[in-house]
């Protein structure tokens, strides 16, 4: 075994990150590392190339017990990472970024000709031929990734790991990345690939080793083990714990808001779905699965490449997120600790930022309005707080929620899009969130609520809409919407380059 990683614990500030994970890798294996959000990948990759110190367990790396305290040691092992962004000098040139730390050296100077020969023999077994003269900026994506590989390979790496190394890449460049890893095989290099793509596993990966929530729950061949499977082994589910809810008949509501055939970039390829008034319309899919980013799409916080959205059957051509909250949508973001909350205003501050230009007289803020309307919200959504004037920092992260919410529906929005509302709260909060919603919805408000948490989709959602791999490929509505059937539609992949 080329890499064996066992009982690999970790802890930030006495909270688990790791507990007895592993990871083994053979020799000229391509290896899918996976896992949703948080599941440790990334810990037990900074824990291998010496980024993070590990609080327990043993490392072998070619047949030798290994503790790397950098990751100069780690390269200089044979380790080489490439990570989604890639960390080399856009303005110098393909062979200097490839000698990059270890130019050739003749008589003392820069021996400049053994670098550009190096630079494409080193290309030449990957069938890259290339300007290794011209600076690397001037290439694309999937050129500076492979450069970045070669540069590893060049280091006389015996593993190689690709941290979402096709997220900025074409289809064309990802066929040209997976015949580099192919190469990489014959000659004994091993991968580690880590990728949300899951017919790109299928198309090159040997193996996969699955983490959640801090461990390795499973160990496969590719070929042993199904799409489905593969998910349910991400989430953790079930399928007896949660069916359909009883919906009732499925209620016909008036479409308030309707995105078709929505593209940008990469993440957003073709995303179609429709709000209507008083629902809550569903947003379910795996990690980058371009959920976020469709929802970023409608509230105009990303530009569209393609697409239309329309509101109440007119269509919208939003310049910025302004013009969306002027005609009636509010977004609580995923991150409300950086992108919601401002820790140190209080909980009167924080819930009328977005109302504060309508409770001006005069450049002057009403204070006396504006007091009532905090208080009305405090009341109405079971806001715990000493008073409005507390730090909004010193509350718990449900109430945090709830103050967010408030501040939107201040604005009385026709559409508030939630995303991953209840994430990082405890269970009764949970509970309250969503049954703050379904009343909202019942008041007439369209809600569109992206969540991880299948359960809180079944419970709450009139419709879900499920994406893979930027792509709207199922809508259940009530009385489909179970575990079973949303985990089929998230394990649907477009197919990878083969």
């Amino acid at each position: 075994m080329l890499l064996s990683m066992r009982g690999i614990d970790k802890s930030f500030s006495g909270v688990g990150v790791l507990s007895a994970a592993s990871l083994e890798v053979a020799q000229g294996e391509a290896m899918a590392l996976v896992g949703q959000n948080g599941a440790g990948k990334s810990t037990m990759i900074k824990i291998l190339t010496g980024a993070y110190s590990r609080d327990a367990g043993e490392i072998d790396f070619r047949g030798e017990p290994v503790d790397f305290r950098s990751t100069a040691e780690s390269q200089a092992a044979g380790i080489a990472t490439i990570y989604q962004e890639i960390n080399l000098a856009p303005n110098r040139s393909v062979a200097e970024n490839i000698s990059l730390g270890r130019e050739p050296r003749k008589f003392g100077l820069l021996d400049r000709a053994t670098m550009r020969a190096d630079a494409r023999a080193v290309l030449r077994r990957f069938n890259l031929e290339l300007d290794v003269e011209r600076p690397l900026g001037e290439f694309g994506a999937a050129t500076r990734q492979l450069v970045a590989i070669a540069r590893g390979v060049s280091q006389n790496a015996r593993l190689v790991i690709m941290d979402e190394p096709t997220s900025s890449l074409d289809e064309r460049e990802v066929a040209v990345l997976f015949d580099t890893i192919r190469t990489l095989k014959r000659d004994g290099v091993a991968t580690i690939f880590i990728s949300h793509r899951l017919g790109e596993l299928y198309a090159i990966c040997d193996r996969v080793t699955i983490m959640r929530d801090g461990r390795t729950v499973a160990v496969s061949a590719m070929q042993d083990i199904s799409r489905i499977e593969l998910v349910r082994a991400m989430l953790g589910r079930e399928l007896t714990a949660f069916t359909a809810r009883a919906h009732g008949e499925a209620r016909v509501h008036e479409p308030l808001v309707e995105a078709k055939n929505l593209a940008a970039g990469l993440r957003v390829r073709n995303v179609s779905l429709t709000i209507g008034k008083g629902e809550i319309a569903g947003l379910a899919g795996l990690l980058g699965s371009g959920r976020t980013e469709t929802a970023r799409l409608i509230y105009a916080a990303d530009r569209c490449d393609a697409g239309s959205v329309s509101v109440e059957g007119r269509a919208v051509a939003y310049a910025e997120p302004a013009d969306a909250i002027r005609d009636g949508m509010g977004f609580v973001s995923e991150d409300r600790k950086v992108e919601g909350i401002v820790p140190e205003m209080s909980v009167r501050e924080n819930m009328t930022l977005a109302i504060l230009p309508r409770l001006q007289r005069s450049g002057v803020v009403d204070k006396q309005q504006q007091g009532q309307i905090v208080d009305r919200y405090v009341r109405a959504l079971g806001i715990k707080c000493a008073s409005a004037e507390q730090p909004i920092r010193e509350l718990s992260g449900g109430n945090q929620q709830k103050v967010l919410l408030a501040r939107w529906l201040c604005m009385n929005p026709r559409l508030l899009i939630v995303d991953e509302p209840t994430r990082g709260i405890d269970v009764g909060a949970k509970a309250e969130i969503l049954k703050l919603l379904r009343s909202l919805a019942d008041d007439g408000l369209g809600v569109l609520m992206i969540s991880s948490e299948l359960e809180e989709l079944i419970a709450a959602a009139d419709n879900v809409t499920v994406l893979s791999d930027g792509c709207s490929v199922a809508l259940l509505r009530a009385g489909e919407i179970t575990e079973e059937r949303l985990m089929t539609a998230m394990a649907h992949q477009q197919e990878a380059a083969a």
